[in-house]
């Protein structure tokens, strides 16, 4: 990181010790040989790094035009032509678009993402072959059981919502796809640090119609524009292929235990449905790449240090970027509740429970009655004793 001369901003009157002109620092981390992919400690005051192992160059960015950029679509293309393909019978949702897998002769069914009707002939595709899974640890019973866990648990739901949901539900198994991703991330940044220091303010107010002078302390920020490139390596950066099921739902089922996943098999997919992915290879790296970002500006801000920071220009280079198709066990069962369809998911593997609710309107309106009786209440009271 390399500093440069300072601005200075007003901030707000907040106690602190003065702070001195920063030194000027260099970036630190870990990287990968961009030829053997062996690990190497960046060593400050070079633009290179030299690899012991194979002789290789690495260059370490200096600007935004050092960073390499990869064309994602094509070199993804290339991966995916390597993997093995499968083909299977699928059946589509005209309701909600999901496509999940069936059995052969079977026309007429129920979507188990949103309770609907399908009645369509299946058609087969073909697609990336999944490289692992992870098989259900939670049987139905099981899954039944932290269901009602989880209804009794909910606020202000409707008091028959749990019969009708386990009248109406039917609770299928299904392996959701999903892509993960690897790669090793070199992101040069420009920005600035801000350093806090504090200055003595004078100032005139009036008491007792007199003007008086005061003086307070004052907090103000020196900011220093910087620069620097810092390195990541991302393993099993996780994303849903799947656009039958919101993301804000599946996203609280996680953390999924990744290291458990095992070669697949298509034993394991007997007596469950699968989906296929809606989500491609490119697409969902793009998805990852924002996941990523996230990980790399807390990287950049703890790496330009100071009291405050800021990032103005991000560049990322991405090297030995790999993928795998994976899918992971979910319970699921849409229920129809008035005149509106909901869902809920469980994690086949932890037993986490997520999903969509209906709410009694009743149920709130009789608490926010009592709370306001029980203001009213103590008001009385209040002006009994004081009274």
């Amino acid at each position: 990181m390399t500093d440069q001369p300072p601005d200075v901003q007003t901030d707000s009157p907040i106690p602190s010790d003065t702070g001195a002109e920063p030194e000027a620092s260099s970036s630190m981390g870990t990287f990968k040989c961009g030829q053997c992919g062996a690990k190497l400690k960046f060593q400050p005051g070079t633009n290179h790094q030299k690899c012991p192992y194979c002789g290789h160059e690495n260059p370490i960015p200096q600007s935004e035009e050092d960073i390499r950029e990869l064309d994602f679509r094509s070199h993804l293309g290339g991966l995916a032509e390597q993997e093995g393909t499968v083909e299977r019978l699928t059946v589509g949702c005209k309701n909600c678009g999901a496509e999940v897998t069936t059995e052969p002769n079977i026309t007429s069914q129920e979507c188990p993402f949103c309770g609907m009707p399908i009645v369509a002939t299946a058609h087969s595709t073909r697609q990336i072959k999944p490289r692992a899974l992870l098989p259900f640890k939670i049987d139905r019973k099981q899954a039944w059981s932290r269901f009602r866990e989880w209804i009794d648990g909910l606020w202000f739901a409707p008091g028959d919502l749990k019969k009708k949901a386990e009248q109406q539900g039917r609770l299928v198994g299904l392996y959701v796809p999903y892509w993960t991703y690897d790669s090793d991330t070199t992101t040069f940044y420009r920005g600035q640090r801000g350093e806090h220091y504090w200055v003595t303010e004078h100032y005139t107010t009036m008491q007792n119609g007199k003007p008086v002078h005061r003086t307070r302390q004052v907090r103000k920020t020196r900011w220093w524009p910087v620069s620097g490139t810092v390195w990541h390596s991302f393993d099993d950066v996780l994303v849903l292929a799947s656009r039958s099921l919101p993301r804000s739902i599946t996203e609280k089922l996680e953390p999924w235990d990744l290291p458990g996943l095992i070669p697949y098999q298509d034993a394991y997919l007997s007596g469950f449905r699968a989906e296929s992915y809606q989500v491609d290879l490119a697409e969902g790296f793009e998805l990852a790449g924002q996941i990523m970002d996230g990980e790399i500006r807390r990287l950049v801000r703890r790496d330009i240090g100071g009291d405050e920071q800021r990032i103005t220009s991000l560049a990322t280079q991405h090297d030995h970027v790999t993928f795998k198709h994976v899918l992971l066990p979910i319970w699921i069962s849409a229920y129809r509740y008035g005149d509106k369809v909901y869902r809920f998911l469980i994690n086949g593997r932890t037993g986490e429970v997520q999903g969509q609710r209906p709410w009694s309107f009743w149920k709130i309106a009789l608490a926010v009655i009592g709370v306001i009786g029980l203001a009213a209440v103590g008001g009385l009271l209040a002006v009994a004793l004081t009274g």
